[in-house]
């Protein structure tokens, strides 16, 4: 209760907020120290112990609880089971996170998919096929819920039947952009919307670098698809680099500005993506696969579903509607199958969801 209200009250001061818990030893002990207690705290300016006292006084913690959960919403302390692990690696892990929805173990194995704000078609192609195809295979998607790529890697991961994370720049209860609130609701079914700042927090633009910082520590990797070279993007990849996580971009065309970010990327060391085999390979997730799909020999074996599809598919371009009809499987499994038999290297997916083999 006493961290709830800590983060309430100093949600955008977090270095002091930490000073503070690890001068004292305890939030509540912390809660209850007076002016000239808090004025001994490193890190603290002159006038911060009567600001804090003067907003301490406003709060009262089991309110606050209350609030969230009559909202459908929880928090979670860094010092509770269900606190994030990636997360909590960081240097700056916000001591309280808030949460609709709920993070699970599996989502230790997450990549970042973020990028620009205004991409072009092929940007939104690609950042919604990586996604869909990193999902299918277990992997949680990670982004910032804003228009453009970070929308099109949430619906990817949806589309891939598998779990994604949004973390907001805002509170839980304030969606941005407000288009976004029917994928809030399907992502928090599927998996969960977070952010560091309490109910009623609006969407300041200082909020999204500190955002970003989170989103690059949820996951073990960033991949950036389409970003100008000045951007929220390329500070979210500096922010994984300091963390010590995996950078990764996607190339674009040359002639386009945002391929400059993504590109400056690339000169820098980051791994050239052109599909979620790529981002596997790099961060050392093939076990993924299990040991038996490998025969003697190092030949990869199929499993039964897709050895059903690979049979159906050709040079000729098959629709996935028509891969569905003619095996009878679930869009889901077909989705999954498609998605492992592109990272073993016998599919690949055209434009408008066409199917063809790749060997």
């Amino acid at each position: 209760m006493y961290l709830l209200a800590w983060q309430c009250l100093m949600s955008e001061q977090g270095k002091k907020l930490w000073s503070l818990l690890k001068h004292f030893g305890s939030a509540r002990v912390a809660w209850e120290a007076g002016v000239k207690e808090l004025a001994r705290v490193p890190g603290l300016r002159p006038k911060d112990p009567e600001k804090i006292v003067h907003g301490r006084a406003k709060l009262d913690p089991a309110r606050e609880a209350a609030r969230l959960r009559h909202a459908g919403m929880d928090f979670i302390c860094y010092n509770q089971p269900g606190y994030p692990e990636n997360l909590l690696q960081i240097f700056d892990p916000p001591p309280v996170i808030f949460i609709k929805g709920s993070i699970k173990p599996a989502d230790n194995l997450a990549i970042a998919v973020i990028g620009s704000r205004k991409p072009s078609p092929y940007g939104l192609l690609v950042a919604e096929k990586l996604a869909r195809d990193l999902a299918a295979v277990g992997v949680t998607v990670v982004s910032g819920m804003a228009r453009g790529i970070d929308t099109a890697g949430h619906k990817g991961a949806l589309s891939g039947g598998g779990r994604t994370i949004a973390v907001l720049g805002s509170g839980l209860d304030v969606i941005y952009p407000r288009e976004n609130k029917r994928l809030m609701d399907k992502i928090t079914a599927g998996g969960a919307v977070i952010t560091e700042y309490p109910l009623g927090t609006p969407p300041e633009h200082w909020h999204f670098p500190a955002r970003n910082r989170i989103i690059s520590g949820l996951s073990l990797g960033t991949v950036v698809t389409e970003a100008a070279e000045r951007s929220g993007a390329l500070i979210t990849a500096d922010f994984a680099l300091d963390q010590g996580r995996d950078v990764m971009a996607v190339p674009g065309n040359i002639v386009n500005p945002l391929s400059r970010g993504p590109h400056k990327l690339i000169k820098q060391g980051a791994r050239l993506i052109e599909g979620a085999a790529d981002i596997i390979e790099e961060l050392g997730l093939e076990r993924l696969f299990p040991a038996q799909e490998v025969k003697a020999g190092g030949k990869v074996k199929m499993s039964e579903e897709e050895k059903t599809l690979y049979n159906l598919l050709s040079l000729e371009p098959v629709s996935l509607d028509e891969l569905i009809d003619r095996t009878g499987f679930p869009a889901q499994k077909v989705l999954a199958a498609l998605a492992y038999l592109e990272i073993k290297g016998f599919t690949r997916q055209m434009p408008g969801k066409l199917y063809i083999r790749a060997d």
